[in-house]
């Protein structure tokens, strides 16, 4: 079974190995074809080839090149009525002969999109048709049976990558549209969510004067449910902060704390985080001052908001 197994492997290893050698200017051409693309990218194909083209479109669109699958089959029964003269229509056949991706041939020349053709036989009516040819023809497949197809469409699906690979770098893709176009994941919420996005708003927090007694501060915590009091000057401005772990070390040593001015007993000068920031400089700066609460500032200093570490928790980026 394992013996079975390492040479199926080694077969798709090797034809992917040799694809990336035979690459040529009509890859870059392919490229540069579709860089320039004004409309959309629409990936036809049958069966496997068609499953292979769904996943190249789903990549190709996730990267900044809006893209498409169309069903061969389909698209004779109307669905070509999604291309354009604008667009560049990759087909995808193994053997450049399948019946319905020939029979999309005229009708993509009638409308005018220009056609990219992935195929492993390039004698084939497909490959003499297209504009671009790019091989994807393996030595073998895989399959004992040799029915299956299983090099090849691993071929196909890696070229479609390169491509994708290629016109992020052309296009100069970057992470933050890469995120905008996944808001959804995790990547996404690191990338745009911002501190005023979750951060509890001033009304929510426990804001004290540096005079006010430390039991008092304490009734004001726990109104405000929060783990700490931000100790602000008149105009609201962050002066220090008080948490339930600062009045723990003081009563260990100092069994009259409760009567103390806060100014006496809080963190000075503590860290804190602009509203514009993002939540994942937030989380960071946390994790780094092994702290649970950051107080959020405007560019005065004065004090907007409250993030902590449960928030960043809700929001997924913990």
């Amino acid at each position: 079974m394992l013996k079975r197994a390492k040479e199926v492997l080694s077969i798709e290893a090797k034809a992917i190995t040799l694809m990336a050698r035979r690459l040529d200017r009509q890859f870059e051409a392919a490229v540069e074809l579709i860089a320039k693309c004004s409309g959309r990218v629409i990936i036809c194909g049958m069966g496997k080839s068609g499953i292979v083209a769904r996943k190249i479109a789903a990549t190709l669109s996730s990267t900044g090149t809006p893209s498409i699958f169309l069903h061969s089959a389909e698209a004779v029964h109307g669905d070509l009525g999604q291309v354009t003269a604008k667009d560049t229509v990759i087909i995808i056949s193994q053997s450049g002969e399948t019946e319905e991706t020939l029979r999309l041939l005229p009708l993509v020349r009638k409308i005018g999109a220009k056609i990219i053709v992935m195929t492993g036989n390039l004698k084939s009516t497909l490959a003499r048709h297209g504009d671009l040819i790019l091989n994807i023809g393996v030595n073998a497949e895989g399959c004992p049976l040799g029915l299956a197809p299983m090099a090849s469409t691993t071929v196909s699906m890696a070229l479609g990558d390169a491509l994708a690979a290629c016109l992020i770098d052309r296009k100069k893709f970057k992470k933050e549209d890469f995120a905008m176009y996944h808001p959804g994941g995790s990547l996404g919420r690191r990338l745009l969510l911002k501190v005023e996005d979750i951060m509890r708003s001033e009304s929510s927090l426990a804001l004290v004067a540096a005079t006010t007694k430390v039991k008092d501060v304490l009734w004001s915590i726990t109104k405000a449910r929060c783990g700490c009091a931000c100790v602000v000057d008149g105009k609201h401005k962050l002066l220090g902060i008080f948490t339930d772990g600062d009045l723990r070390r003081h009563l260990e040593t100092d069994s009259s704390v409760l009567g103390r001015k806060v100014a006496d007993v809080m963190t000075k000068n503590p860290s804190s985080i602009g509203k514009d920031k993002l939540a994942a400089q937030a989380f960071d700066l946390l994790k780094t001052k092994k702290i649970d609460e950051l107080p959020v500032v405007d560019r005065s200093g004065r004090v907007v908001g409250l993030l902590d570490v449960q928030d960043l928790l809700k929001a997924g980026l913990v």
